[in-house]
């Protein structure tokens, strides 16, 4: 069973030629045979790097809110009847406009071209929050039925939150999706957790935890990004590259080779999903190698709508 993840570069605050360029590429994975597409984090319209050189910018944040999406705008429309017409799940990294609010967003479309879940970051990351609220509590709900298997997905820093993760893995996943902006080597400063480096061990220890396939989608940032957003001078997204997609093995080997972080390419791995029974056999942390009766984890699934009767 194929599957492929994306070391891509959006056109960076542009909504329609975004998701143009995500058609182009969702029929690209599926004339190489792929039944299932993911994209990074925030991909339409891109991730807004300049937060991390500079809190407030009015003009890019302004010309954000204007590109980012709508689920019921003729762009989602768009992606929808792509996945259908070329019969690929395609799990979307997106900038979800509500009302003017913005939100780290992912959906999940079917082969079908119907939105099986979407879901919001739970809590945006340091200098995010300069630019997207909160989950309502649709964080909770994010592994859902396709026509390749139980798909789950998370973003970025997400992959840290232990009560978070261990939800997510009591859905039974078998493909989790983890979706990133462009991601850089470690260079002995700044956090390790932020790195490539770091990102890669939570990728390979979210597949031996939750014993299913993981895509890490990363994107990446050029030189053109670089000088369009002004990010010379912040602390990350400041030189071009960041992509270091790959594909983890559900006992978090990896099944795929590592690309030039400045090239944008499309990866795929063949996933046979009969090897997640044998990872859990040995090892299934919701299953028979945990203890309910002395450990648990409570949720509240409520959504949080700013108006309640």
């Amino acid at each position: 069973m194929a599957r492929s993840t994306l070391i891509p570069e959006p056109v960076w605050l542009d909504l329609d030629a975004t998701v143009d360029k995500t058609c182009n590429l969702i029929a690209e994975a599926a004339s190489n045979d792929a039944q299932l597409i993911t994209f990074p984090e925030c991909w339409v319209p891109g991730y807004p790097a300049w937060i991390w050189a500079r809190p407030v910018d009015m003009e890019l944040t302004t010309r954000y809110i204007q590109n980012s999406l709508k689920l019921d705008s003729p762009q989602m429309t768009k992606i929808k009847a792509c996945a259908a017409k070329h019969k690929i799940v395609v799990v979307l990294g997106f900038s979800e406009n509500i009302n003017d609010s913005l939100y780290i967003s992912q959906a999940i479309i079917d082969a079908n071209g119907q939105i099986r879940l979407t879901r919001k970051k739970m809590k945006a990351t340091h200098m995010e929050r300069t630019i997207f609220g909160d989950s309502f509590g649709d964080c909770l709900d994010s592994v859902a039925d396709t026509a390749v298997g139980r798909v789950g997905a998370l973003s970025c820093w997400e992959h840290v939150q232990p009560l978070l993760k261990y939800h997510t893995n009591s859905q039974r996943e078998q493909i989790h999706v983890a979706a990133w902006p462009p991601l850089f080597k470690y260079a002995g400063k700044g956090l390790f957790s932020m790195s490539a480096d770091g990102t890669t061990a939570l990728a390979q220890t979210y597949a031996i935890e939750s014993q299913s396939f993981v895509l890490h989608t990363t994107a990446v940032i050029s030189q053109h990004g670089i000088e369009f957003m002004k990010t010379q001078n912040g602390s990350i997204m400041n030189v071009p590259g960041g992509g270091c997609s790959a594909i983890f093995g559900p006992e978090g080997h990896q099944m795929t080779a590592n690309c030039p972080e400045t090239e944008e390419t499309i990866i795929y791995a063949t996933l046979n999903l009969e090897d997640i029974l044998q990872c859990r056999a040995f090892l299934d942390v919701c299953g028979h190698y945990s203890r309910p009766d002395i450990l648990w984890l409570g949720a509240d699934k409520t959504q949080k709508t700013h108006v309640r009767s």
